[in-house]
C-alpha cells in the first residue's frame, strides 16, 4: 500500500503572491498538513486572475494553483491574541515557512529567533528577493526583479533587441521549487542529526542556479554566453526553423559532427555531407548565415507534421515549439502526468498541472483538496490547538481571527 511521503509532517504556510505558496503547495501534494495564513485581507494573491476565469466568483486560478491541498486560518498578526496562536502551532509544527521581506517577520514576533523558543526542532523556511545577505538584503523584489538582476533577462532575446523576461513567474516557480527543496534536506538533516535550522532562498539565488551551466562556463574560464542570432549561429545545427504550416521545431546537436549525414539526409540535402563548406563544425560556424538560409528554405517546403518521419527516421534530437495552450492535449505530457485530471468541488472534473517529481512508492496527491476559502478552516485549527468555543468566539470579536466556509 502506498503513503504519502510526508504523512505526519505539518507545515505553517505564511506566504504570499507565488514564490512561497508554490512551496507549500508542493509539500501539501506530498502528504504534508499544510496550514496556510492569511492576514484579514487575504493573500493578495488572490486577486490575480483575468479573462473569462472558469471559477465562480471569489475564486482565481492563480491563487488556487499555488494553493491547493492546504487548509487555510485567517490570523491578525498585529494582535497579540493572534500571535499566540501560531506560538501554539509551531510547538506542534515540523516547518515555519514566511517569504516577507527582511525585517517584517521579525518585527512580528515570527522570525526564526522567536519561533525556535517555541520549538528548537523547527525548520525555518524564508524567501526573499535577494538573499539574506549583503547591501540588497533587506529590498523587496518580485519575480522579474529576480529575472533582471540575475541576468536571465539577457539570455531571451537576439542580439540588439531589448532584453525581456520569461512570463509565467519563472523566477518564483524556481523560487518555490528551492523553498520545497530546501525544507526537505532539513527534514532529513533532522532525522539524521536531531537539529532544528533556518533554511533561505531567493528570487536571485534561484535564477542564478538555474543558469548554473552558462555561469560556471564563463566562470571557469570559457567566454561568456550572448544573445544568440538565429540567421547566424555558432551551430546552425542547434537551432530553430521555420516550417510550411508556420509550426517551429528545435534541433540540438551538441556533437554536430556525428549527427551531419543523417541531419543532412533527413532534409533531402545529401550533396552537402561532403560539401567543403559546411564538412566541419568549424566550417559549419564560419558558414552559419548561408547554412541557416539553405535550411530555412528546406523546411519550408514541408509541414511539422510532414517532417516527422524523416526527423524520426534519423534519430536526430528535435522537437516541436509547443504552445502552451497545446500542452494539456500532448500524449507525452499526460502519459506522465505533468497535466492530470482532478475533481474540483466546483468545476468536476479538470485538468491542472501535477507533481514535478515522480515517486514509486509514495507518490504525490495533487487533489486532495482545493485551495482555501478565506479563513476556512480557521475553527478547525483552532480546535485542534485546545481553543473552546468560547474562546474561538472571544477571538472572533476582538478580530484576532476571521472565520468562513465554503460555498
Amino acid at each position: 500500500m502506498t503513503k504519502p511521503l510526508l504523512q505526519g509532517i505539518k507545515v505553517i504556510d505564511w506566504t504570499i503572491w507565488q514564490f512561497g505558496p508554490v512551496g507549500g503547495a508542493l509539500l501539501a501534494d506530498l502528504g504534508a498538513d499544510v496550514i496556510k495564513i492569511e492576514s484579514p485581507a487575504g493573500d493578495p494573491g488572490r486577486g490575480i486572475g483575468g479573462g473569462r476565469p472558469l471559477l465562480p466568483v471569489g475564486h482565481r486560478a492563480y491563487f488556487e494553483s499555488g494553493n491547493r491541498n492546504k487548509r487555510g486560518i485567517v490570523l491578525d498578526l498585529n494582535k497579540p491574541e493572534a500571535r499566540e496562536v501560531v506560538y501554539r502551532l509551531v510547538k506542534r509544527s515540523d516547518v515555519f515557512m514566511q517569504n516577507f521581506r527582511k525585517g517584517v517577520a521579525e518585527r512580528l514576533g515570527m522570525g526564526y529567533e522567536d519561533l525556535k523558543k517555541h520549538n528548537p526542532m523547527l525548520i525555518y523556511a524564508s524567501g526573499s528577493a535577494f538573499g539574506p545577505n549583503g547591501p540588497m538584503a533587506e529590498m523587496p523584489g518580485y519575480d522579474t526583479v529576480g529575472q533582471a538582476y540575475s541576468g536571465m533577462m539577457f539570455q531571451t532575446v537576439t542580439e540588439g533587441n531589448s532584453p525581456r523576461q520569461v512570463g509565467g513567474g519563472i523566477a518564483d516557480q524556481m523560487g518555490g521549487t528551492q523553498l520545497m527543496m530546501g525544507v526537505l534536506g532539513a527534514l532529513v538533516a533532522r532525522s539524521i542529526h536531531g537539529i532544528g535550522q533556518k533554511v533561505d532562498v531567493s528570487h536571485l539565488g534561484g535564477m542564478v542556479w538555474l543558469q548554473g551551466t552558462t555561469l560556471n562556463m564563463g566562470l571557469l574560464g570559457e567566454s561568456w554566453m550572448s544573445p544568440g542570432d538565429r540567421t547566424a549561429p555558432a551551430n546552425p545545427m542547434s537551432n530553430s526553423y521555420q516550417c510550411k504550416d508556420g509550426r517551429w521545431v528545435q534541433f540540438t546537436f551538441t556533437q554536430p559532427d556525428r549527427y551531419w549525414p543523417g541531419f543532412c539526409r533527413a532534409l533531402g540535402l545529401g550533396p552537402l555531407i561532403e560539401d567543403p563548406r559546411f564538412a566541419s563544425v568549424a566550417a559549419r560556424t564560419q558558414n552559419a548565415r548561408e547554412l541557416v538560409t539553405i535550411f530555412d528554405k528546406a523546411f519550408a517546403a514541408k509541414t511539422a507534421p510532414e517532417w516527422e518521419a524523416p526527423l524520426r527516421k534519423e534519430d536526430l534530437i528535435y522537437a516541436p515549439i509547443m504552445q502552451l495552450s497545446e500542452l494539456d492535449k500532448d500524449p507525452q505530457v499526460l502519459a506522465n502526468e505533468y497535466i492530470t485530471e482532478v475533481d474540483h468541488p466546483m468545476l468536476g472534473r479538470v485538468k491542472e498541472t501535477g507533481h514535478p517529481i515522480q515517486y514509486s512508492e509514495t507518490p504525490a496527491n495533487i487533489g486532495a483538496r482545493p485551495a482555501p476559502r478565506l479563513g476556512e478552516h480557521t475553527q478547525e485549527v483552532l480546535r485542534e490547538l485546545g481553543y473552546s468555543e468560547e474562546q474561538i468566539a472571544e477571538l472572533r470579536k476582538g478580530n484576532a481571527i476571521q472565520v468562513s466556509h465554503r460555498t
